[in-house]
């Protein structure tokens, strides 16, 4: 069976990787929109919308996934510029925030989703260090503006759930599903 990752994530890639998988990667250039009301709705919508957008043979085994970063009931998505990435690590600092990342498995036009959670606490942090963080490549691709895995992480004070719910794509979750899948 072939496995197609929907995502051109490179997080996404590196654990899929690790799992010992190989795959190839496919994307869509169509725009994903928000549907539902919650952030567990809203992020399940978008890996859910990726999968519709795709299409895949039925010797092929889909997983597409969404990452999102919650403070407060506001999602923060991936920064648009240096302002917006200082203004969500100035507000994560000192936080615990949650990261859910949806994910969708599709194999012979059937679904099987589910939704992961991780808590994040973020050490305070001085306007010098958000500075000097901001000014690396790290926080503009990313959901909240930092990666656990990168330079972002020794500000990491302590995380609760799978680390790579955090990274983008549930390594136990996934592998579970896999398992009863028969994959």
């Amino acid at each position: 069976m072939k496995i197609v990752l929907g995502s051109k994530s490179p997080r996404r890639k590196e654990i899929l990787s690790l799992m010992g998988y190989n795959y190839e990667v496919r994307v869509s250039n169509e725009e994903e929109k928000y549907i539902g009301n919650t952030p567990i709705e809203k992020v399940a919508s978008i890996a859910k919308q990726k999968a519709d957008n795709l299409k895949v043979s039925s010797d092929e085994l889909l997983i597409c996934a969404d990452t999102i970063v919650v403070l407060d009931g506001k999602i923060l998505g991936k920064p648009k510029d240096k302002d917006d990435a200082r203004q969500m690590i100035k507000a994560l600092q000192n936080h615990q925030h949650i990261v859910y990342t949806a994910v969708v498995v599709r194999l012979n036009g059937k679904d099987y989703d589910f939704v992961d959670e991780a808590t994040v606490n973020i050490k305070p942090m001085t306007d010098q260090e958000i500075e000097e963080y901001i000014n690396t490549d790290e926080p503009y691709d990313k959901a909240g503006a930092y990666a656990i895995q990168g330079i972002f992480s020794k500000y990491i004070l302590s995380f609760s759930g799978d680390y790579y719910t955090i990274m983008g794509l549930p390594k136990n979750k996934l592998t579970e599903l896999f398992n009863k899948l028969g994959i």
